[in-house]
């Protein structure tokens, strides 16, 4: 049984956050043998996003940690090598819709990010 944890970053209107550092809702699916089901959202305030547990590198886990992949639009070089410490792999597309993201994750046909955008890490959460 091939079983995995997917957690795609969004925006309040349902589609895939353009930036993982300041996403505050996250979509988990469950994958298994190559079905997907969404099990739960994690809602994070502004001060737990990525982008301020990456900021303040205290060494906490962070809830995005229990999943095995992350999806979002963007992510910076920081975040991406921070979640991998803890066995978290943040893959970058420029799909917007979540589930289409995560089937073609499942399809090994993610699509390739748009460029990382330098000025979301330093704004505010993307809502």
């Amino acid at each position: 049984m091939n079983r995995e944890l997917i957690a795609v970053a969004l925006q309040r209107d349902g589609k895939v956050s353009p930036h993982a550092g300041r996403a505050l809702i996250w979509q988990v699916y469950n994958i298994e043998n190559g079905k997907k089901e969404a099990v739960w959202k994690i809602q994070l305030t502004e001060k737990s996003s990525l982008h301020e547990w990456h900021v303040r590198g205290d060494g906490n886990r962070h809830p995005i940690h229990g999943v095995e992949f992350a999806i979002a639009g963007s992510a910076g070089d920081g975040v991406i090598r921070r979640l991998a410490e803890r066995n978290t792999t943040l893959l970058a597309t420029s799909e917007t819709d979540p589930d289409k993201a995560v089937d073609a994750y499942i399809a090994h046909e993610l699509p390739a990010p748009r460029p990382h955008n330098i000025e979301l890490c330093s704004g505010h959460a993307v809502m």
